[in-house]
């Protein structure tokens, strides 16, 4: 039924590299199947001046897409002079999703910018920016802690994204581009690693859905999480 020939509730093959940036603080190269993010950490001694003397961190994001990612050729944002409107909606998602789970007042007046480039893109990048995103939080956190910057790592849960659609009127875990760009619906869901919501994107592109639908939806969404948090956790393990 699907283009790829996966199951309905079938993730692509998923590979979380950590520690892929030789420079960066924490570094992931997140592979969902042909969709492919670099996502760096970067700890930075000063907060935006909005925050100054709050006694509180921040973290934020940056997305955006190389020029041959996709099929042809895109201009780089700098070229053109701004950020499309896509581009701050994922990147502010990005952000949004990372702080969710954790304790900005823990690690000092410092902000650590998640940058996420998306090498090759075949569909649902932004979920795997948040995946690969919160690896190389993780990871940043790990080394301020064997620095001795931190205490403790300041997150709380683990958090991680999938999208889901609705294709040829069935609900479809993980879509690629070829699914993506011909569904009646889709949708991104971001979990934190117990399980409860953190955010949640949904358009009918075609034609609306029913709440039982939105339903199915969220029960694929919620399982495909839970198997994207394994594989965080294993990308991880030895971190403190």
């Amino acid at each position: 039924m699907r283009p790829s020939g996966r199951r309905v509730d079938e993730l692509r093959e998923v590979v979380l590299e950590p520690g892929f940036s030789k420079y960066a603080e924490g570094s992931c190269m997140a592979r969902f199947g042909d969709t492919h993010v670099l996502c760096t950490a970067s700890v930075d001694e000063r907060v935006p001046p909005w925050l100054r003397n709050a006694g509180r961190g921040w973290i934020t994001a940056e997305y955006g897409m190389l020029p041959r990612s996709t099929h042809e050729r895109t201009d780089r944002e700098a070229a053109r002079g701004r950020q499309g409107g896509r581009t701050l909606e994922i990147q502010r998602l990005i952000g949004r999703s990372l702080r969710a789970v954790c304790d900005l007042t823990a690690f000092g007046e410092r902000q650590i910018r998640v940058d996420c480039d998306v090498v090759q893109a075949d569909g649902g990048t932004r979920t795997a920016a948040i995946t690969g995103g919160f690896v190389a939080l993780h990871r940043a956190f790990t080394r301020m802690k064997a620095d001795g910057i931190v205490a403790a790592n300041p997150l709380s849960d683990y958090v991680a994204a999938v999208s889901c659609g609705i294709f040829n009127g069935i609900p479809i875990l993980d879509l690629d581009y070829a699914e993506d760009s011909s569904a009646d619906a889709d949708s991104n869901f971001v979990f934190a690693g117990v399980g409860a919501i953190v955010e949640i994107q949904g358009t009918a592109e075609k034609s609306p859905f029913s709440e039982q639908q939105f339903l199915e939806l969220l029960a694929l969404a919620r399982v495909g999480c839970g198997r994207l948090v394994e594989l965080q956790r294993s990308a991880l393990r030895g971190d403190a």
